[in-house]
């Protein structure tokens, strides 16, 4: 089976927002993933610990932790693609953009990539609460921005009354119906929006370097990290649901909830078992905001046959979620398949993979009761 493949995530927003300062917290609560960074410029992502831990250059490594890389668009494709090698044992890429970068053609850049083992993770924007007016009076672009992205961070609303905090947010609202916003302060987002676990090693290694937790541990915590208190919660306003189905899916119906997801659904990932549709295989399916793709792959000796799905999001009502989904089973001979015509709306979102670029199936089955990760 393929080797999974590697999300990369788009961390844009304008000077100031906070996106440096969400990035630090992610890399510091990156919990045994390791995570590669690509940014425009280093502003300040921890050179201090990068200095310590190992040089700091157009290209960082991190022994355990995290590496970076300054590079210019012209250069992101051939990164990506080294990034993405087996060797590198990365988890996740997170591409922090230029405070003035068009996200736009950064995800266009991801989506024609020419490197299977990638895959598109999302683009989120970090939005100033307490400058949000000022800033789209100076970059009304930010509105085009808030349209396209697949989550809205609004970060410091420590620094705005709540009355303040809700007028911003149906403002962002009207400018991206259906996308999840998380209110956050210092950039703190609970990472398991961004990121699935980490593969925990069979063996521990002998020698590594110290990671960016590992520092962060020994240093004492001033300034705004005093408020580690609220850590717990995080303010993170999010709910994840599991869906587990033994009966197999029918994938009309399956592909009438996935074109019609409701507000605030952020991400869906797992494996889906189609029955007699395709008795060979199983379909990984990832989706993440309006970004959608099935991966076939057959189904290994002896491996229990059912569907499992983790979906997550902002304002969602998980009962309804797993109401629509149990809708999508079988339920009786009125289901099986009359024609090939019933995968249609599936296979229009399986990469060709004769084609240059064409992602490979992104991981194997979880082992297990239904996955926790996102």
């Amino acid at each position: 089976m393929s080797r999974q493949q590697i999300p990369v995530v788009v961390l844009t927003g304008f000077l100031g927002s906070g996106k440096t300062t969400l990035l630090n917290h992610l890399l510091r609560r990156r919990a045994g993933r390791r995570i590669a960074v690509v940014v425009n410029d280093f502003g300040a992502i921890e050179i201090d610990a990068m200095t310590v831990a190992g040089q700091v250059g157009s290209t960082v490594s991190l022994g355990n932790g995290c590496l970076c890389c300054a590079v210019d668009a012209s250069e992101l494709d051939s990164y990506l693609e080294r990034l993405s090698r087996p060797a590198a044992r990365i988890d996740i890429i997170v591409i922090e953009a230029s405070g003035l970068a068009e996200p736009q053609e950064l995800v266009r850049m991801l989506l024609a990539g020419d490197h299977p083992g990638t895959v598109y993770g999302g683009l989120v924007q970090v939005v100033d609460a307490a400058e949000f007016d000022a800033t789209r009076e100076r970059h009304p672009e930010i509105d085009r921005h808030l349209a396209i992205a697949d989550l809205v961070v609004l970060n410091k609303t420590d620094r705005v009354a709540e009355e303040e905090r809700r007028r911003v947010l149906a403002a962002i609202g009207g400018l991206a119906s259906g996308t999840p916003v998380v209110s956050a302060s210092y950039g703190r987002i609970d990472p398991e929006l961004l990121f699935d676990p980490a593969v925990v090693p069979t063996e521990e290694e002998k020698v590594r370097q110290l990671s960016f937790e590992d520092l962060y541990a020994e240093e004492p915590h001033e300034s705004h990290d005093a408020h580690d208190g609220h850590e717990g919660h995080l303010h993170a306003r999010y709910e994840s649901v599991s869906y587990t189905a033994r009966a197999p899916m029918d994938p009309r119906r399956l592909m009438e909830f996935l074109d019609s997801r409701p507000e605030g659904l952020y991400r869906i990932k797992g494996f889906v078992d189609f029955g007699a549709f395709d008795p060979g295989n199983r379909y990984a399916l990832h989706a993440v905001g309006r970004f959608l793709r099935f991966y076939p792959a057959p189904w290994a000796r002896g491996e229990e046959r059912r569907t499992q799905l983790v979906l997550i999001g902002s304002g969602i009502d998980g009962d309804a979620l797993l109401k629509e989904l149990a809708v999508c089973e079988e339920t009786g001979a009125e289901d099986t398949p009359a024609d090939d015509r019933a995968m249609w709306g599936v296979l229009r979102y399986v990469p060709d993979v004769s084609e240059p670029g064409a992602e490979p199936e992104p991981g194997a089955e979880p082992e297990g009761p239904a996955p926790d990760w996102p």
